[in-house]
C-alpha cells in the first residue's frame, strides 16, 4: 500500500515536472513552429529552383550529344570533329571526346618525335589516352550530378521538419489550454496551425523525391552513353591511329 502510494506520488511530481517544463519552453514554441515553416519553405524554394535548372541543364546535354553523335558518325576526320565539340559545351559526350582527341594529339606528337621503341610508346599512348577519357568521364559525370543530392536530402528531412513543427505547435495548443476549456472549438485551431507544418513538410518533400529518381534515370542513361562512346572511341584510336 505504501509502496503504491509513493508510485503514485512520484508519478504526480513528474508528471507536474514535464508539464512546468512545457509552461516554461511555451513562449519559444511559437517561434520555433515559425522557423520550422520558413525552413521548410526555404527548402521548397530551393528545390524547386533545382528542378528547373537541372531540367534544362540535363535537356540542353541530350540535345547537344545527339548531335555530337550524328557529327561523330558522319564525319571521317577527328579535327573537323574536335572544331565542331567546341560549339557543344554542354554536351558531356563532346567533353569527354575532346579530352581524348587532345590527349591522342599529344601521344601522336611524341610518337613522331621518338621512333625508337614503337610499341611501348604505343601501348603507353593507349593508356594515356584512357585515362584522359576516364577522367573526362567523371568530371562530367560530376558536373551532371551537382545540386541532385539537395533533392534526396530534402526528400527524406523535410517530412520529419514538419513533424517536429506539428509536435511542437499541438504541444502549445494542450498548453495553452485553461481549465474546463478543454473542448474542441478551443483546441482545434491549435492543432490545425500544427498540422500545417507537416503538410508543408509533405510538400517540400514530395516533389524533391519524384524529381530525384527522374534526375537520377536521366543521368545514368547519359553516363552510359558516355561510357558507350568512350569505348567506341578507344577502338577507333587502337585500329587507325595508333598501331
Amino acid at each position: 500500500m505504501i509502496e503504491a502510494i509513493a508510485m503514485h506520488l512520484a508519478g504526480q511530481a513528474s508528471e507536474s515536472f514535464m508539464i512546468r517544463l512545457i509552461r516554461w519552453l511555451n513562449p519559444v514554441m511559437e517561434p520555433v513552429v515559425v522557423l520550422v515553416l520558413l525552413l521548410l519553405l526555404i527548402m521548397s524554394a530551393a528545390c524547386w529552383g533545382i528542378i528547373f535548372h537541372k531540367w534544362r541543364v540535363l535537356n540542353r546535354a541530350h540535345a547537344q550529344s545527339i548531335e555530337f553523335l550524328e557529327t561523330f558518325w558522319s564525319s571521317r576526320r577527328l579535327d573537323a570533329i574536335y572544331n565542331t565539340s567546341e560549339k557543344l559545351q554542354s554536351s558531356p559526350i563532346a567533353q569527354v571526346f575532346r579530352a581524348g582527341y587532345q590527349e591522342l594529339s599529344k601521344v601522336r606528337k611524341t610518337q613522331a618525335e621518338n621512333e625508337a621503341g614503337v610499341m611501348s610508346s604505343v601501348m603507353g599512348g593507349i593508356e594515356n589516352v584512357q585515362r584522359a577519357l576516364r577522367r573526362a568521364s567523371v568530371a562530367e559525370l560530376t558536373h551532371m550530378e551537382s545540386l541532385v543530392p539537395f533533392l534526396a536530402t530534402t526528400g527524406s528531412a523535410a517530412p520529419f521538419i514538419g513533424l517536429f513543427g506539428t509536435v511542437v505547435g499541438i504541444m502549445k495548443a494542450f498548453v495553452e489550454i485553461r481549465p474546463g476549456s478543454a473542448t474542441l472549438d478551443t483546441v482545434g485551431p491549435g492543432i490545425s496551425h500544427a498540422l500545417v507544418a507537416t503538410a508543408v513538410g509533405l510538400f517540400a518533400a514530395i516533389p524533391a523525391v519524384m524529381a530525384y529518381n527522374y534526375f537520377v534515370r536521366r543521368i545514368k542513361v547519359l553516363n552510359s552513353e558516355i561510357e558507350t562512346f568512350s569505348s567506341d572511341f578507344l577502338n577507333i584510336v587502337k585500329r587507325h591511329f595508333l598501331k
